[in-house]
């Protein structure tokens, strides 16, 4: 059996829900893995959107897509995701990611919060298409997190279910806080 960690697991999720998407947003772009995967989803048309808020992270983004051969389908955002509004328009996203807490590597300290974490999750649902999804990865162990799960959590709650669905994933024997992995449809 594979094993997987909570990366693996979402893209093969991700695989699994979404037909060939046209547009697609990387909220938290980081080393460029999601977004290279995003890449390797689209059509040769398609597209995607990666943002961090952090320069080094959209350097390593732009080598890794280099490497991959992907890099004309992405354009890179150096802004906070909860901007993302400003460079897409509503109902055009197939498929926004969010992998929350801190570039592997770099500073603890610079790190997603749950306030614009949430502002950005408002704006992904009127961005996000019908029958689009959003995958969150919400890390909460270490020395950061535990604010924005809980609260992320409680705003997931609180959605409409005749308007989304929203399951929340658990790598529940894994000891020290495992990170969730966490899917909304948009019905």
């Amino acid at each position: 059996m594979k094993r997987y960690t909570i990366t693996s697991w979402c893209q093969m999720r991700i695989r699994e829900m979404v037909d060939t998407p046209t547009f697609c947003i990387d909220a938290t772009a980081g080393t460029g893995r999601d977004t290279e995967f995003l890449c390797s989803l689209l059509t040769e048309e398609g597209r995607v959107l990666a943002m961090d808020v952090q320069k080094q992270a959209l350097l390593q983004t732009a080598k890794r897509l280099e490497q991959s051969g992907h890099r004309h389908q992405a354009e890179l955002v150096l802004d906070g995701h909860q901007h993302m509004d400003r460079y897409c328009e509503e109902e055009s996203a197939d498929l926004i990611m969010f992998n929350l807490g801190y570039l592997p590597g770099g500073d603890h300290t610079l790190a997603t919060r749950a306030d614009t974490t949430q502002i950005a999750l408002e704006k992904s649902l009127k961005i996000l298409k019908k029958g689009g999804v959003i995958s969150l990865m919400i890390y909460s162990g270490g020395d950061t997190g535990f604010d924005e799960k809980e609260a992320v959590l409680a705003w997931l709650k609180e959605l409409n279910p005749k308007q989304y669905t929203v399951l929340v994933e658990s790598f529940y024997n894994k000891p020290n806080h495992p990170p969730l992995p966490v899917f909304i449809w948009k019905n």
